[in-house]
């Protein structure tokens, strides 16, 4: 048993894999019978078994099934402090985290050079269709802004991680910090998907925005790491004032406050009583902190040095 920073304790299931099989397979898995091709899957619990509750209790792992490994990977089971398990398998309780909301929200990097300002025209060019489709469907916007501003993690993390193998050397923890980063951008999206439910052409519009920006952005960051992320900087800023908007929106009745989601709440640790006031607060000051660190990252590489000489800003959320 470990406990997480969080206060999560994990244990294994002592429970044995071999009595979830059916007999033969039990068998097979005992060393009794040679034939394990009939190994199945068993749900750990029936909605009919569940109750009425059962739906709100397992939100984090719908349709999860028990999967029975010859292999001997036992499923962990994970339970807070107060001993209620932990419902969700897209995230641990070590991945969750205060927000630090006190960042300044206002710092913007002056484009000097034609790179910077290539990075930043080309940003604000990017927002005049997104103002124009989405208007003021804030949570929408917020759906598309998420799905685009997660790529570029992935992207650099990839990359960096590429980089370090082909030339036997340490990354200075780039690669967990620009992939962390992504994840943090995917969270958001999760949460955004229980506020803002997309119709199909707007489903539609993600696949292709992310299709068209991802190969752009992977030829960007292969021709000039530099430019890549100041642009992601920029990126980051533009996401700031909107949400700053959605606030404005929210504050003066135009959007209902709705009560936070519960995957917003376990990963933010927000009050029990949060509302989407809350999760906006939180979600704004994480696109703060990717901006300080895409604008730094770039300010490494304008010094003419590479991201392995300065120790990448890890868990700056």
């Amino acid at each position: 048993m470990m406990m997480s920073r969080y206060g999560a304790k994990v244990k294994a299931n002592a429970v044995t894999h071999t009595h979830l099989l059916k007999p033969r397979v039990a068998l097979a898995a005992m060393g009794g019978v040679r034939d394990l091709s009939k190994m199945t899957f068993e749900k750990k619990k029936t909605t009919e078994e569940k109750g009425s509750s059962g739906g709100k209790d397992d939100q984090g792992n719908k349709g999860e099934q028990l999967i029975v490994s010859y292999w001997g990977v036992k499923p962990m089971k994970i339970t807070k402090e107060d001993g209620t398990e932990w419902k969700w398998s897209c995230f641990r309780p070590w991945d969750t985290y205060k927000s630090d909301l006190t960042i300044d929200l206002k710092k913007h990097h002056v484009p000097s050079t034609l790179l910077d300002k290539l990075a930043y025209w080309t940003v604000k060019s990017l927002r005049w269709p997104t103002d124009l489709f989405f208007q003021r469907r804030y949570g929408c916007r917020a759906m598309m802004l998420e799905t685009v501003a997660a790529v570029p993690g992935m992207v650099g993390g990839m990359l960096v991680h590429c980089k370090s193998l082909r030339r036997f050397e340490q990354s200075g923890g780039w690669i967990k910090a620009l992939l962390e980063e992504a994840e943090n951008e995917r969270m958001h999206l999760m949460t955004f998907m229980e506020v803002a439910k997309p119709n199909w052409y707007e489903r539609a519009l993600v696949i292709t925005v992310q299709g068209v920006f991802f190969n752009a952005y992977f030829l960007g960051y292969l021709i000039s790491p530099k430019f890549a992320h100041r642009m992601v900087g920029y990126l980051e800023e533009e996401a700031i004032h909107s949400y700053t908007e959605f606030l404005k929106e929210l504050d003066n009745g135009n959007i209902e406050n709705v009560p936070a989601p519960a995957i917003a709440i376990d990963y933010w640790r927000l009050e029990a009583d949060a509302t989407l006031r809350d999760v906006v607060m939180v979600v704004r000051a994480d696109e703060a902190h990717h901006r300080d660190v895409n604008h730094y990252a770039s300010d490494i590489h304008y010094q003419g040095r590479e991201l392995k000489e300065a120790p990448a800003p890890i868990g700056y959320h």
